[in-house]
């Protein structure tokens, strides 16, 4: 059995690099090459790396924090077109009680301290099953935090949640003396930059290469894993 690690896709190298990173080391703690491949910005696409992998399974891992369209349509469409015969697609990444300790850990890493006003900054997805992934990391964060976090996104979407830079002004103008941003993204990019120019006091940085991406990103290969072989057996 093999595995794909598929991302987003980025053109800023530093994402493009940590995505290979993450491959590495899922490839490391597996035990086996970890391929990667984008569904947007940059090659390859899902579909070509499958068609190169033969009729062997292949796991394919999203390296998303929510199953947004990507997930749900994008990926799906790659592996008909591929026309490899066996492919399971995991569940993303997120939303995950380990992500939300992740985000807490980047924040302490930038200088949050406990009582400031938190926001939630995600890339932003019209998809209302992404959003609702998006509130469950929110209310995890927030059990955490101890306090009620704001939503925001990096991008407009059409959907009632602010830009980042809005929700802060807005945490601001009710009363917040310091405005911390959790960054709900995966890797260095355009969306981390808009976070940076949000106007905060404290943003934290990608979740990136936190050993719990690693290790979701390797369960959710191994848990595919056992559940094809049960399968396989029954």
């Amino acid at each position: 059995m093999r595995t794909l690690l598929v991302a987003h896709g980025t053109r800023n190298p530093h994402g493009v690099s940590m995505i290979g990173d993450l491959a590495a080391a899922m490839a490391d703690r597996l035990g086996e090459r970890v391929p990667v491949a984008f569904v947007d910005v940059l090659g390859p696409r899902p579909d070509e790396v499958l068609a190169g992998l033969g009729c062997e399974p292949v796991v394919l891992v999203p390296a998303f924090l929510s199953s947004g369209y990507h997930v749900r349509v994008d990926v799906p469409e790659h592996v008909v077109t591929s026309r490899h015969p066996d492919v399971t697609v995991t569940d993303a990444l997120g939303p995950s009680p380990e992500l939300a300790r992740a985000m807490v850990d980047r924040l302490l890493e930038s200088g949050w301290r406990p009582g400031d006003h938190v926001v939630l900054a995600a890339a932003g997805t019209s998809d209302r099953n992404a959003q609702g992934e998006v509130r469950a990391a929110a209310a995890m964060l927030s059990a955490i935090v101890g306090h009620r976090v704001s939503i925001a996104f990096a991008a407009g979407t059409g959907s009632d949640y602010p830009l980042v830079a809005d929700a802060v002004r807005k945490a601001r103008m009710r009363g917040a003396r310091r405005v911390a941003v959790a960054s709900y993204l995966l890797a260095e990019g355009l969306f981390q930059q808009r976070l940076r120019d949000a106007g905060a006091d404290v943003v934290g940085e990608p979740l990136g290469l936190h050993p719990a991406v690693i290790r979701l990103a390797c369960l959710r290969r191994r848990y595919a894993g056992l559940a094809d072989r049960d399968r396989a057996s029954a």
